[in-house]
């Protein structure tokens, strides 16, 4: 059984952020690339939402979808909620 994935506002605007910057830096074919294998995790995540650890104890998880960007979400009672895409060449998140 798959969970419904909910992206937040800040998560949709996190991913558009995200692939512009790859569409402007590297190009159309990247940007393509980044968001299948975006939504290769998110499926991933939907059946098997437990895959990634849990940040610190807390009911937030960290999914990796490629070793520049993240995934940061939590498991509610009939869904997952995307709080936000990360750039992991950032400062750490929390």
């Amino acid at each position: 059984m798959n969970l419904e994935i909910i992206l937040t506002p800040k998560a949709k605007d996190s991913l558009v952020s995200i692939v512009l910057f790859i569409r402007l830096k590297w190009g159309d074919r990247s940007a393509e690339k980044f968001v299948k294998r975006t939504y290769k995790t998110l499926d991933t995540i939907a059946s098997q939402p437990y895959i990634f650890k849990t940040y610190q104890g807390t009911n937030v998880r960290k999914g990796f979808i490629s070793k520049q960007t993240s995934v940061v979400y939590r498991i509610l009672h009939d869904h997952i909620e995307v709080l936000f895409f990360w750039d992991n060449r950032q400062e750490p998140i929390i």
